[in-house]
């Protein structure tokens, strides 16, 4: 898989794009992850997959220097970053810290932001995740037993721990703790922000809810502009409709009591470690109530510093 890679992105030799530029080294962000076998590598690699980081696991010291360099490619301008799961545990490596330090020594002389992760664990928190998914320590396949394999692990990462930029123990961390923890070292946005992205769409309930929806909120109880037969043609994207719709006080209040429920709860979602909300408005057919919500409570949320993705499905091209 690695040679395609290489053979897509790398310039060949004596060649070179006249027409694009490198991008800045301290531009991108270079993140190295490794640590104890079992204690979440490769859920947290995953985290930052969605943080839109170019991921790769699993990989030797040896080539992640070639693989950084990569990051900097105009190909690669859309990445926030690269990420670098690499393997410290192979058996002919005499001395890890060697074998990865050279690669954070280039790094930050070139003043290129690079970060080390180190994860670990609890050896009965690693026993029973190793039981749970039945599958070996990598160092069983050298004659260790499994509480041999940790503790020999342990022993040939101790100066790779030492010299670690962020230390992370997964052992009390679920999934979403692990995910919420990262979001919270790597976060761009400012401290305190949500880092969940929303998605709010409005839709007809005459063509169903939608399938991805997590919470969906009826709005048939507004005044519908369908049977003013000068607003019919018009939708909820136009200010005659949303004039009409929330002319009344009992509208109004309405409109702003949805706002503040969804103020109140969606910090609780984001909390949990949600990566993305789907909130559902919908009316009759999805023309004119629903979609007049859905540009009300997008403008509000993003003010207060959410991520949103803004759909109406009954509107062509919106």
């Amino acid at each position: 898989m690695l040679p395609f890679f290489f053979g897509d992105f790398m310039d060949r030799p004596g060649t070179k794009n006249k027409n694009s530029e490198e991008i800045k080294d301290n531009e991108i962000e270079v993140v190295i992850i490794t640590g104890l076998s079992g204690s979440g590598i490769s859920t947290a690699i995953k985290v930052f997959e969605d943080m839109n980081f170019f991921t790769t696991d699993g990989i030797p010291a040896s080539i992640a220097p070639e693989l950084i360099n990569l990051a900097y490619k105009p190909d690669m301008q859309h990445f926030r970053g690269i990420v670098l799961g690499i393997d410290l545990k192979r058996k002919y490596l005499v001395d890890p810290l060697a074998e990865l330090l050279p690669v954070l020594t280039k790094n930050r002389r070139q003043n290129r932001k690079t970060s080390l992760i180190y994860l670990e664990a609890d050896d009965d928190s690693i026993i029973k995740r190793y039981a749970s998914t039945r599958r070996p320590h990598p160092l069983e396949q050298e004659g260790y037993s499994l509480e041999a394999a940790l503790t020999e692990e342990k022993n040939r990462l101790k100066e790779v721990r030492s010299i670690a930029d962020h230390i992370i123990n997964t052992t009390d961390f679920s999934i979403h703790d692990l995910r919420r923890y990262i979001q919270k070292l790597f976060s761009k946005t400012v401290e305190n922000s949500p880092s969940m992205w929303v998605t709010i769409m409005s839709f007809g309930y005459k063509y169903g809810i939608p399938k991805d929806a997590d919470l969906v909120f009826d709005m048939r109880c507004l005044p519908n502009p369908y049977f003013v037969p000068e607003l019919r043609e018009y939708t909820g994207l136009q200010q005659k409709i949303v004039d009409y719709i929330f002319q009344d006080e009992p509208a109004q209040i309405f409109r702003k009591k949805l706002l503040d429920f969804l103020l109140a709860t969606l910090p609780a979602y984001d909390r949990e470690g949600r990566y993305r909300l789907c909130i559902a408005i919908g009316c009759t057919g999805g023309y004119h109530r629903s979609v007049a919500m859905v540009e009300y409570l997008a403008k509000n949320l993003m003010q207060n510093g959410y991520k949103i993705i803004k759909e109406h499905k009954q509107l062509p091209n919106k």
